[in-house]
């Protein structure tokens, strides 16, 4: 496979390792070529190539849809390639499966986390590791060890289901290089991390390229393309259209514009005059089942019209205020009134009734059925209203109608109203959520993470989306731990920690440094 440099000076003048740790000559860990792979007779890659040296961190770029994770999943046997070649460390190898992905030291962390909600992080380890974890106690040790190594904090005795999304990521992380991964790939590993944990973890992996591990970074931030990254391969339409290309030699502007096929330009904040209150919440506390604090105390406001950001560290209270707003999670104490109206006990469907919206941060998870077709997700909400008649006689043409109208508006790529939305990518399924959600029915919108793991294009779409329901009047909570993202839209910023609002400001005032300070509570 041949190497392609655009030139152009550097961005930063940050010397590049040619693979630091490698000596001359040695092959490449990974190496895919002519990689060709159909789904429903639709091409997600066409000829696709990679290669990753030795010693590396490898950023592979692209839009959703690009072909990234694709291509990744065949090098990890999770699809099979309709044609390709595959080599480690310079061996033709057919990899069958993940077990096979393993035992040839190739470990991805994918965005959509493996594990079983109901066990233990300790637990989750055993099961991928089996008898080399040893007793359980033995397996809990493993993690301990790993998580201080690597510094992260994750408890091994702590249940899944009750790990915030950025505890649940790093529990992944953590089994995969258990599992004795020599090549790391991670898919979007940074995308629910504040900018002090996406540091930390991108200098682990320098750590790890320097001890002549190889890892390959998935990822749309380019900033950290720029910042870490040793070379940079680009994909379009599930083509490799920038081979490796020395990071030195490649701007993130042209990045982007080989990504995208073209400049995308920033969405504009909501410029509407905020109108009455939509959402109150006034000292709202809440505890786990093993009485742990998630809420304690926090209140705060939203207005019409108004997109009010709410930025924190992962694991702070987001997930239960999300729930308790969604009417999933029962506060202690507190309450929660929308446009005046208490809804503190009311149950999830009257808070729709309401003109209550929830974007979940895992779309998949909460939001949408992965086996359920485009149409059918779409159609959900309206079938409780009645809008496709009786339940047992739904007007099919018109649910077939109605999502061939979305998909259209939303510019949904990719998608087919008897489409199974599993089968999009991250971007187009969000969408789907989105056209679904901001119905004309919706007065406030909690979007919790809604450009996780998305590519530029994709999360500009869903930018756009909601600054232009607040233009039209909706009241848009939006909690990210993206802080470009909220300076972007908000037209207020409130920081999260420890369960508790410890500062908020107008956008103005707000900066990087004013809000990580917050965040890591140190203000």
């Amino acid at each position: 496979m041949t190497e392609t440099a655009i030139a152009h000076p550097a961005g930063d003048g940050r010397p590049v390792s040619p693979g630091a740790g490698a000596p001359p000559g040695t092959p490449p860990a990974l190496e895919l070529a002519g990689v060709h792979k159909a789904f429903d007779g639709k091409p997600a890659l066409i000829d696709a190539g990679f290669t990753l040296r030795r010693g590396e961190v490898h950023a592979l770029v692209g839009e959703n849809g690009a072909g990234k994770s694709t291509l990744m999943n065949v090098a990890t046997g999770v699809y099979a390639a309709d044609a390709g070649r595959e080599l480690v460390d310079g061996e033709l190898v057919r990899i069958r499966g993940p077990v096979d992905a393993a035992a040839a030291g190739l470990g991805m962390v994918h965005q959509h986390f493996r594990l079983v909600p109901r066990f233990t992080v300790a637990e989750n380890v055993r099961l991928a590791l089996g008898r080399r974890a040893g007793s359980p106690a033995a397996a809990a040790a493993l993690v301990a060890a790993k998580a201080e190594k690597i510094g992260f904090p994750v408890r091994p005795d702590a249940r899944v289901a009750d790990l915030s999304v950025a505890e649940r990521q790093r529990a992944e992380i953590l089994k995969v290089l258990l599992l004795g991964a020599r090549v790391l790939i991670l898919d979007e590993p940074t995308a629910v991390l504040t900018e002090q944990e996406s540091d930390a973890l991108l200098a682990f992996t320098a750590r790890l390229a320097t001890q002549g591990g190889s890892v390959v970074l998935i990822t749309h931030k380019l900033r950290e393309v720029a910042a870490r990254a040793d070379r940079v391969t680009v994909m379009r339409q599930g083509r490799t259209v920038l081979d490796g290309a020395p990071i030195a030699s490649v701007s993130s502007a042209e990045v982007a514009r080989l990504a995208v096929g073209a400049t995308v330009a920033p969405v504009a904040r909501p410029r509407r005059a905020p109108g009455g209150p939509a959402l109150t919440v006034d000292g709202l506390a809440h505890r786990r089942d093993d009485g742990g604090v998630t809420l304690d105390g926090l209140t705060l406001s939203l207005r019409e019209g108004e997109v009010l950001g709410l930025a924190g560290v992962g694991g702070n209270g987001q997930s239960e205020l999300v729930a308790c707003l969604a009417g999933l999670a029962a506060p202690r104490a507190g309450s929660v009134a929308l446009a005046g109206r208490d809804i503190t006990t009311a149950s999830p469907a009257a808070r729709r009734d309401l003109g209550l919206r929830v974007v979940p941060a895992d779309r998949f998870a909460f939001g949408l059925i992965r086996g359920f077709s485009v149409a059918d997700n779409l159609a959900l909400a309206a079938l409780r209203r009645g809008r496709y008649g009786a339940p047992f006689g739904v007007a099919r043409r018109r649910i077939r109608r109605d999502a061939e109208a979305a998909i259209r508006d939303h510019e949904i790529h990719g998608a087919a109203p008897g489409r199974s939305t599993g089968l999009l990518s991250g971007g187009n399924a969000q969408k789907v959520l989105l056209a679904r959600e901001l119905d004309d029915a919706v007065r406030v919108l909690v979007a919790h993470s809604p450009t996780r793991g998305l590519d530029v294009r994709a999360a500009q779409a869903v930018q756009a989306a909601i600054a232009a329901a607040a233009e039209r009047g909706v009241a848009c909570l939006l909690i990210s731990e993206d802080l470009e993202e909220l300076m972007a839209l908000s037209a207020r910023i409130a920081v999260i920690n420890r369960g508790r609002i410890v500062g908020e400001m107008p956008v103005e005032d707000a900066s990087a440094a004013a809000l990580g300070a917050l965040m890591v509570g140190h203000a």
